[in-house]
């Protein structure tokens, strides 16, 4: 299965939200907890990545919701998978296990629904999140040299995410809601030099960035042009922008990257801006509305939901863009 074959032919549909499917099953501490970890000394409830380990029944059924409604493309359920962001749960030795078992629920829910219709091949992308320390900013306003971690750190705990997403499965790799570049960078060194060194042919990397307010820059100050310059050298198969902004809000930066993108475009944005509670309002039909658009205009080339998405949203959008023609790659003047 060759996603770019796909690609030329339809825009591709990514799902939408993990969190707040979860939500829906209102589990508890002891759901989280499963028999392995029932005698944890910590906390997990809110660790959503290590219920592929404890609950996949219920990640496994999410996938299938998203892939029922029309999506391509499935995330797994890694965001948080790394040595990194598990030391909250003092979790770090589950890292490699989580990333196998989440690539293994998604890997199960693509296969069952590309049998089903095999002229829709499903794809599993795995899911990097941008870790809870940034390479760029120090978290000491007293001290601005200071940082948490160091590049060498940050490619490590990739590099072993990267390898238990590949021994799971998985057919594409998705380094995303990016707000500070230097971290994708690790991610990306991670990956190219897991392939080097394990000789296995190179997955696709999709890199979806974050704009994080109306000035149109990432969180570490990037405008966008910029973001986009700096992990082009990676060759990925799609740049594009998720999380951060409602679908309104999105369309100058989308607008702004299909002109510059030599690759294929991504969107998947939120489901308008959060409420005075922090939960999503906008309906599927008015999300679908703005990415339709999208697609009219020809910017983008996937689509799809971030936070507060859910099935109902992933179903509307994938019936709004199914027949319209995918966005075409720029043809690049090879110029000093």
């Amino acid at each position: 299965m060759d996603i770019r074959k796909e690609l030329d032919k339809r825009i591709l549909i990514i799902d939408g939200a993990m969190g707040t499917m979860i939500q829906r099953y209102k589990l508890e501490e002891a759901d989280y907890r499963g028999d392995r970890f029932k005698d944890w000394h910590l906390d997990v409830k809110g660790n959503n990545d290590l219920l592929c380990l404890t609950q996949p029944h219920i990640i496994e059924e999410i996938h299938g919701q998203y892939l029922e409604a029309g999506a391509d493309i499935i995330e797994t359920n890694t965001f948080s998978s790394t040595t990194i962001a598990m030391a909250d749960y003092e979790m770090q030795s589950l890292a490699y296990e989580l990333n196998v078992a989440a690539a293994q629920c998604a890997r199960r829910a693509a296969d069952k629904y590309t049998q089903k219709d095999p002229s829709k091949p499903r794809f599993v992308a795995g899911a990097i999140g941008p870790l809870n320390k940034t390479l760029s900013l120090s978290p000491d306003v007293n001290n601005p040299g200071y940082r948490a971690l160091t590049f060498d750190e940050a490619m490590t705990a990739y590099y072993e995410q990267v390898s238990g997403l590949v021994d799971g499965g998985i057919d594409i790799i998705l380094i995303e809601t990016i707000f500070d570049t230097l971290n994708a960078k690790a991610a990306i060194y991670a990956a190219k030099k897991y392939f080097q060194d394990t000789n296995k042919p190179e997955l696709p990397i999709m890199i979806s960035g974050t704009i994080t307010d109306a000035s149109g820059r990432t969180l570490s100050g990037q405008t966008l042009e910029a973001f986009y310059t700096s992990v082009f050298h990676a060759k990925p198969l799609s740049i594009g922008l998720n999380c951060a902004l409602g679908a309104a809000e999105m369309r100058p930066h989308i607008e702004e990257l299909s002109q510059i993108a030599a690759c294929y475009t991504s969107a998947y944005p939120n489901a308008g801006l959060p409420n005075a509670m922090g939960e999503y309002d906008e309906l599927p039909e008015e999300t679908a509305h703005f990415i339709e658009e999208w697609a009219e205009q020809g910017f983008v080339n996937i689509v799809g939901g971030c936070c507060g998405t859910t099935p109902d949203h992933i179903k509307h959008i994938a019936e709004h863009v199914k027949h319209i023609t995918p966005r075409k790659l720029p043809i690049l003047e090879e110029a000093l």
